[in-house]
């Protein structure tokens, strides 16, 4: 099923250089879209209750989520998310430079529904984006997020 409205992500993201190639990537997608950034897990959870300036965004169909963040981690984020009744269902991705066994671990017991290893390089990060965009976007079926 195909969605008709744009899909609004929330991205937590603290370095810019992994923001702009995001922003390019998604840029270049041929899904609507509409990409919020915020670069702190405090930032992230003001923006997810809409509180302290974040008062008037949506609430998010997807969220991609660094797990080293400053003020906040993304495992207390995603933790805070996964036990919040009225955050639960926003599919969380796990996208982060760590590929240690104890941090998937971690993310899957923390409920993430996906963890990903950022590649390295131009190409290799707009393919995983694009694969991203691809199934989250396009395959699967998310929540109403009005609901």
């Amino acid at each position: 099923m195909e969605r008709m409205a744009p899909i609004d992500i929330l991205l937590v993201e603290d370095n810019p250089g992994d923001v702009d190639l995001m922003v390019e990537a998604l840029e270049d997608a041929q899904i609507a879209n509409c990409l919020h950034i915020v670069n702190d897990g405090e930032a992230a959870l003001s923006f997810l209750h809409r509180e302290s300036g974040y008062e008037q965004v949506p609430q998010p169909d997807l969220i991609l989520l660094d797990l080293n963040l400053p003020k906040k981690g993304g495992r207390e984020v995603l933790a805070h998310i996964k036990q919040d009744p009225h955050l639960r269902r926003i599919p969380v991705v796990i996208l982060t430079t760590s590929s240690a066994d104890e941090d998937i671990l971690r993310a899957y017991d923390l409920h993430a529904n996906c963890y990903i290893t950022k590649p390295v390089g131009f190409k290799p990060f707009f393919r995983m984006v694009h694969k991203i965009e691809d199934f989250w976007l396009t395959v699967v079926r998310l929540p109403d997020s009005t609901q």
